[in-house]
């Protein structure tokens, strides 16, 4: 199953910064489709804790954003279609906090046209 997902400012009226990822369940990896301003790598980890969901970079631990209220269960219910947001300003290096709002859900399989996953 495939998310997208849009992160933004907490108030995007005033901060335009953005980011649009698309989380793919089933790969636990996550991809950057658009983004202005919340600057993530192209790809990585997808790695839920209890209802957050933190994105990695590969191969990493450390979360560069954090998704608080999402979660996926076993029978692809998605637990939350809203909830906050963390990551750090790459232009500043700060904390900045916002909120992730859940765009649309794929529930077919997705074969990408050329994948940016490595394995």
């Amino acid at each position: 199953m495939r998310l997208t997902i849009l992160i933004n400012g907490s108030d995007p009226t005033v901060n335009h910064d953005y980011a649009v990822l698309w989380l793919d369940t089933e790969e636990r990896r996550w991809s950057r489709e658009a983004h202005d301003g919340i600057d993530l790598p192209p790809w990585g980890e997808l790695r839920d804790d209890n209802g957050v969901t933190r994105l990695c970079a590969p191969s990493a631990e450390a979360p560069l954003c954090t998704l608080n209220g999402l979660h996926v269960d076993g029978r692809q219910r998605v637990s939350s279609v809203q909830g906050s947001a963390a990551w750090s300003s790459d232009r500043t290096h700060t904390p900045m906090n916002g909120y992730w709002r859940l765009q649309a859900v794929d529930r077919l399989p997705v074969n990408a046209e050329h994948s940016v996953f490595g394995r």
